[in-house]
């Protein structure tokens, strides 16, 4: 029997796992990996190959790079692969008609968040910010819709309050490519049934802004420990320390949460070896590693020691 032919889209870390992981599977041949086009970074803006394309590049796998999945020269293209199905993972792209209707057992996809919640580019983050219990990934077959395809597969995994959006994103990976894995000879032997999402608990997790990071003082604190565990590595936490004439910006990368509720919020209440603690509008935070700009993270007793921070102080 010949092997499954496969075309895999992706393009983030979160992707490498299911790539690797389809790589290594019996029955299967990835035929091309399909990546978003190197984009410039960097404080020299130099163009970057997706981690995608690094891992491919070093199996070695043929990569394609198109600027738009859609255009019909690329289209043209892939039917020529003659692909059996395809795989998406944190592509970054929506995959019109034409390449959906390809191969004969269709297109899967690997979405991290439990669906209907959480469709769209961010359900990591987002799942951390509104303080979820739990989240966990679902392959889906795709449809033209964003993330409302039909369910094959899903599995949970809790958010722990240890967990940041690197930390989850890594085990979410892990546990997306093992689930493809399994998944995939199921579904093509007719094993599986696609069920209907339901119609009732669907939500939208928008890409984030380097603007989400701003930290408000004025909500509670567990809201502002959410927000920091979200935003790691990017686009980071980040605070302004009151002074003139141009207040500096400090990128919170750690904390927790103080039973404390004195002061007023963004206050300095304690600055110690211990850390650094916030009043917030409600108990107060208490910033364990953080990091001035233009500098490198520091513990907080480390930052104290170069960079005067006094209770009473107030961030902005």
């Amino acid at each position: 029997m010949s092997p499954l032919r496969i075309v895999f889209f992706g393009t983030a870390e979160l992707a490498c796992a299911s790539l690797s992981a389809l790589v290594e599977s019996p029955g299967i041949s990835v035929a091309t990996v399909v990546t978003q086009p190197d984009r410039p970074k960097g404080r020299n803006l130099h163009p970057q190959s997706s981690p995608v394309k690094v891992l491919a590049a070093g199996m070695p796998l043929p990569v394609l790079q198109p600027e738009r999945a859609r255009h019909e020269k690329f289209v043209q293209t892939l039917g020529e692969l003659q692909p059996d199905l395809i795989v998406v993972a944190a592509y970054g792209q929506i995959l019109p008609g034409a390449l959906l209707e390809l191969p004969r057992f269709g297109c899967l996809n690997v979405h991290a968040s439990l669906l209907p919640k959480y469709r769209g580019a961010a359900p990591i983050q987002w799942a951390i910010l509104n303080d979820e219990r739990e989240t966990g990934v679902t392959i889906m077959k795709m449809d033209e819709g964003l993330d409302t395809g039909d369910v094959l597969t899903s599995q949970s995994t809790p958010i722990t309050p240890a967990d940041n959006a690197q930390t989850l994103q890594d085990r979410l990976a892990m546990i997306g490519a093992a689930l493809l894995v399994k998944t995939v000879p199921d579904y093509v032997a007719g094993k599986i049934v696609p069920r209907k999402q339901p119609q009732t608990g669907a939500s939208y997790a928008r890409k984030m802004t380097k603007e989400d990071g701003r930290l408000d003082w004025t909500r509670p604190a567990r809201s502002l420990w959410n927000r920091v565990r979200a935003l790691v590595p990017w686009p980071g936490a980040y605070t302004f320390l009151s002074a003139e004439p141009k207040p500096p910006l400090l990128k919170v990368w750690q904390a927790e949460v103080v039973d404390r509720n004195l002061g007023a919020p963004g206050e300095v209440l304690e600055s110690s070896r211990s850390g650094i603690v916030v009043a917030c509008g409600q108990q107060a935070l208490r910033i364990v590693l953080l990091q001035r700009e233009g500098g490198k993270p520091l513990r907080a007793h480390d930052f104290l020691a170069g960079h005067a921070l006094v209770a009473g102080q107030r961030l902005v």
